[in-house]
């Protein structure tokens, strides 16, 4: 809880940032070169085909709440966008290279590494899967590629085709953490305003942007 949970997330932002520049082997290495980003490009094309799937099922089912206009969508989302590209720094230079310089194996580091960031997701059961399963999949990519503008781009297509196809009472508007378990959805009278949610990683423990509730909400 609040205020131990804001001072908490700067301390492990410094830690992260402090430990990733005192270790800090290159930018190519590290993912941010330009090296692997065309031949890694079908990431992002796999992410919006079953992002696109996605949407279509949850109009179909009714569970579809965009914001309305791309002006509120970009201001909605565009904070995901450069939190998806900070989940996938954490993930592939601050956890997965380590892990592959203490681990046998890379297939120790990938699965330790994928089960850490699903780990980070407890108590929501979607994301833990969902994390688990992209996590195994953005290790190995990452692995062969050594990009991180792809896996960052791919990570935020999902991620925001979850924040608009599944109704917050099923992922408790993307929460993690003890704001999984406090959630409570809306009254339906409220849908005019807006449902703050926590970041979808329990490393990021500041607000991230808002979404409206499901507009079926029950209290």
């Amino acid at each position: 809880p609040n205020p131990w949970q804001r001072l908490l997330y700067w301390v492990a932002v410094l830690w992260v940032l402090a430990a990733s520049c005192i270790s800090f082997r290159g930018w190519r290495r590290s993912g941010f070169g330009a090296s692997g980003f065309l031949r890694s490009l079908w990431v992002v094309v796999v992410a919006v085909l079953i992002a696109g799937a996605a949407v279509l099922l949850a109009a179909k089912l009714h569970t579809l709440h965009p914001p309305h206009g791309p002006v509120l969508f970009f201001k909605r989302f565009w904070g995901y966008g450069i939190w998806a590209f900070a989940q996938q720094f954490i993930l592939q230079d601050f956890v997965l290279l380590r892990l592959l310089r203490l681990l046998p194996g890379r297939t120790a580091a990938i699965t330790a590494a994928a089960g850490l960031f699903a780990l980070a997701h407890l108590p929501n059961p979607l994301l833990t899967l969902v994390t688990l399963t992209l996590g195994l999949a953005a290790c190995w990519v990452f692995l062969k590629y050594n990009n991180l503008y792809t896996l960052a781009m791919a990570h935020a297509v999902l991620g925001i085709c979850i924040a608009v196809a599944v109704p917050g009472p099923v992922d408790h508007n993307m929460r993690v953490g003890l704001g999984y378990l406090t959630y409570r959805p809306r009254h339906p009278h409220h849908l005019s305003q807006k449902d703050h949610i926590v970041s979808t990683v329990a490393w990021v423990m500041a607000d991230a942007p808002t979404r409206r509730s499901w507009r079926h909400a029950r209290p």
